[in-house]
């Protein structure tokens, strides 16, 4: 009975250290980030709860621009690596050279740092890049400054440029990777009843994809709606996204704007943990409609 009891347990003890260290790091950090957004920080002689630091942020146009500021970076950018790492995984899954393709194609932009890829994003698509250089060279444009600006614009346009070239690879490899891995029964068998390509794309090997895709956006989308670096150095001043804002209003030297910056963040935490809650009730939802295995025979 204690060795039935013992094999039991023995996954959790094995992943004991890290989660006491996740639950002490995040948790606690959490724990304390909400404290002060209440606006208790005995540290600084303020120690009343309150949750007016909260409404004041909901009421804050400053708010509300920089919200949907970075909800439609993290749209645009998650959307467009969906369509474009799933394309991809579709060309290398029918290509001899499956392996050779993905390798090159998928595993060397993952490992690269992002930080990196805002360097060539900047030596490639500045005023005075690379890209401007050649078109000034060519005689199409007179100077640099008829080069769009796609660096610090107002648009993010830099900003989705670097997180395309990092989430078109992990879509792709996640994608790829449950695609090779399908049971080739159901479109052999739609094939074989007359159905094309297309159709047996959409009506079959799309819905089987279908939570892959789903947990691929939705990782890219609060990966894009909380990252700091990227929107710092590429983003324009004039328009921050939220973790920017948290962090201009944390740094003030006024220090009555310490809880309020603590209230951006606890919201941001809270948005990527309803974005997980929702993936998993969509996942459930997925289920009961027939996208289990043996509910397309």
């Amino acid at each position: 009975m204690n060795r039935r009891w013992l094999n039991k347990l023995r996954p959790y003890l094995l992943i004991l250290p890290f989660l006491l260290i996740m639950v002490f790091i995040f948790f606690g950090g959490i724990s304390q980030a909400f404290l002060q957004s209440l606006g208790y920080l005995p540290t600084f002689g303020m120690n009343e709860i309150t949750l007016e630091h909260y409404v004041s942020v909901f009421t804050n146009a400053r708010f509300i621009g920089s919200l949907s500021y970075t909800t439609y970076i993290a749209l645009v950018s998650s959307a467009l690596s969906v369509i474009m790492g799933v394309g991809i995984a579709f060309l290398i899954h029918h290509t001899k050279q499956g392996d050779k393709w993905s390798y090159t194609l998928y595993r060397v932009p993952i490992i690269i740092p992002h930080a990196v890829v805002m360097i060539i994003t900047v030596q490639v698509f500045f005023q005075t890049g690379m890209i401007s250089r050649l078109l000034y060279a060519l005689g199409l444009i007179d100077s640099a400054l008829d080069f769009p600006l796609l660096i610090n614009d107002q648009a993010g346009i830099g900003i989705i440029l670097t997180y395309l070239y990092k989430q078109i690879p992990f879509v792709t490899l996640t994608v790829f990777t449950v695609l090779k891995s399908l049971d080739r029964k159901y479109t052999q068998v739609a094939e074989n009843l007359g159905s094309g390509f297309w159709l047996t794309t959409w009506k079959i090997t799309l819905p089987l994809l279908a939570p892959s895709i789903l947990s691929t956006f939705l990782i890219t989308f609060a990966f894009a709606f909380g990252a700091f670096e990227v929107p710092f150095i590429l983003g324009n001043p004039a328009r921050a996204t939220l973790p920017i804002l948290a962090y201009q209003d944390f740094t003030s030297p006024v220090l009555a704007q310490r809880p309020t910056a603590m209230a951006m963040s606890v919201i941001i935490s809270a948005l990527s943990l309803l974005l997980i809650a929702g993936y998993m009730v969509l996942l459930k939802l997925l289920n009961k409609r027939g996208l289990e295995e043996g509910d397309f025979i």
